[in-house]
């Protein structure tokens, strides 16, 4: 597949020509990095649940928009052309946007990516499902975003006009994994460039740690805190970064379970997760109480146990009560001492995490290429569903056969650099 600069894309845009790729057609350009004086920026669609402030359609699309401080500064090379928005709530942005931004709100899918044309006319596609008013699974208590939906109809409008372009979707794919799976498998199927995901394996790091490819790791836990979905994703993410760099990569896991209370020490008795790498996780975060972990943590947070395909045992702990950001340890053969390891979020506006989570996605909008594997999410997604459904039933353990998912690493800059 040959690359294109942005001034070729918007030439063969503008005249209706077309690249062919196994019977469907790509639209993408070359990253070109090094070109600084080019001005033109490639064109987006905005699929989205909600647009108030604060939301993630405002903290991600509104950098695109406005910068990535959100205040008129640097941004990313792309412009939003196009927008849909699934709830209109009361204190919605995303109509005085369009008026000033000067980009299209429209009814469809399908028309937001196709600007209500036969062609394809975007460069990329946003689907941020994330907030808004959505039911909750009966069971589980799992929220109901139309993650999928708005893929399947993304995927429709490709299939449409016989093209295609990179997907990002943010968070995980879906509350339920074989929504996540299906994605997955068409995304493959029609050779769609697809990524998604959390902010905080590509948010700042401190102390500046990346696990050497190919390491050995003897145990691993990951630091949360929050609601044990909508938070639990991030801190699974979190954990999965790293360890995915172990000897051999990842290759999938085969039971999950969720832990509350007595269930949470007994399973330290019996060495599923080590209390002593918790504590060298807590001691790189910030603002942690004084006084013992046993003492602040609160009686319902929940631990989440995970065992690898390989042997690995690692574990997340929601250490609600104890932990204010999200951190990782790890036991690695040959270190005398853990290696730990704290994802440093910006918890007031702007945001800024999610300045880091565009520059992966623009680097994909602009080279087709994803800037992580998919497959990481694909295996979060699963890991917290099974999370959701052990915690619903008073921590059954959960055989978890259908995350056989095995992948490799790659490298993305912006996790290695700590902000002076």
């Amino acid at each position: 597949m040959p690359q294109m600069n942005r001034r070729d894309w918007l030439r063969m845009t503008a005249g209706g020509a077309s690249i062919a790729l196994g019977g469907s057609q790509v639209l993408q350009a070359a990253a070109g990095r090094a070109d600084a004086g080019r001005t033109a920026r490639l064109p987006v669609a905005a699929i989205v649940t909600s647009y108030s402030p604060d939301s993630h359609a405002d903290v991600i699309v509104g950098k695109v928009l406005n910068g990535y401080r959100q205040n008129g500064g640097p941004g990313p090379d792309l412009k939003i052309v196009s927008m849909y928005t699934d709830q209109v709530p009361k204190n919605d942005l995303s109509r005085s946007l369009a008026e000033q931004h000067g980009f299209q709100i429209y009814s469809t899918i399908d028309e937001a990516i196709t600007l209500g044309t036969g062609r394809l006319q975007v460069a990329g596609v946003l689907c941020i499902g994330e907030h808004g008013n959505y039911a909750l699974t009966e069971h589980t208590g799992q929220k109901m975003y139309p993650r999928r939906r708005f893929f399947d109809a993304v995927a429709a409008a490709f299939r449409r006009v016989d093209q295609v372009a990179p997907v990002f979707n943010d968070k995980h794919l879906s509350y339920r994994f074989a929504d996540a799976k299906s994605m997955y498998d068409t995304a493959r199927e029609m050779q769609i460039p697809l990524m998604a995901g959390s902010s905080v394996p590509v948010a700042v790091r401190s102390p500046a740690v990346t696990l050497p490819r190919g390491c050995e790791i003897e145990a691993a836990i990951g630091v949360g805190f929050g609601g044990a979905e909508a938070y639990g994703f991030h801190a699974i993410e979190g954990l999965q970064c790293m360890i995915e760099r172990r000897r051999g990569g990842e290759c999938g896991v085969s039971s999950v379970q969720a832990v509350r209370g007595e269930a949470v020490w007994e399973a330290e008795r019996q060495k599923r997760w080590s209390k002593e790498l918790l504590e060298a996780a807590l001691a790189v975060m910030p603002d942690v109480p004084d006084g013992s972990f046993e003492d602040n943590l609160r009686p319902d947070a929940p631990f989440y146990l995970f065992q690898h395909r390989d042997g690995l045992r690692s574990a997340v702990a929601m250490a609600n009560g104890v932990a204010r950001q999200f951190g990782f340890a790890a036991r690695i053969k040959g270190r005398a001492e853990p290696v730990a390891v704290c994802f440093r979020l910006e918890y007031q506006r702007p945001f800024g995490h999610f300045a880091d989570l565009l520059k992966a996605i623009d680097a994909m909008f602009h080279t087709g290429r994803p800037s992580y594997p998919v497959e990481r999410t694909l295996l979060t997604t699963g890991l917290l569903d099974s999370v959701m459904h052990s915690l619903a039933d008073d921590g059954r353990k959960v055989a978890t056969p259908e995350l056989k998912i095995a992948y490799q690493p790659a490298d993305w800059p912006f996790a290695n650099a700590e902000e002076g």
